[in-house]
């Protein structure tokens, strides 16, 4: 797994307001942290952050079936939180974006601050 970075901001970094959501944005919001809330699916996500990751060393880094892991997979990257590129044979994922790195990024500090 990628090492996050050894110190985490104090306040965040982004200081615009939130944007308005409307029932729609509530629900996909509600969508991205259930698929975000199975272990499996969370180390698929750290695992992506250093870069493109082929999906035979996905499975083997999470210890999961790579059928399970393409079905994990497939989830996120309908949901935008990973994007997938073919590289010859292989298929490599990676985050889709930087708000999903933060997002990531904010929650692995969140857990770890008070240790």
């Amino acid at each position: 797994m990628p090492k996050l970075e050894s110190q985490c901001c104090p306040e965040p970094q982004c200081s615009a307001e939130l944007p308005a959501l409307d029932d729609q944005h509530i629900a996909t919001l509600a969508h991205l942290f259930h698929l975000l809330g199975d272990e499996g699916r969370i180390r698929l996500v750290l695992a992506c952050m250093a870069g493109p990751v082929p999906v035979s060393e996905l499975s083997a880094v999470t210890g999961m079936s790579q059928s399970l892991t393409s079905h994990h997979l497939r989830h996120l990257r309908e949901a935008r939180i990973l994007r997938s590129e073919r590289q010859g044979k292989q298929i490599l994922y990676r985050l889709d974006d930087h708000h999903i790195r933060h997002v990531v990024h904010d929650l692995a500090c969140h857990v770890t601050e008070h240790e």
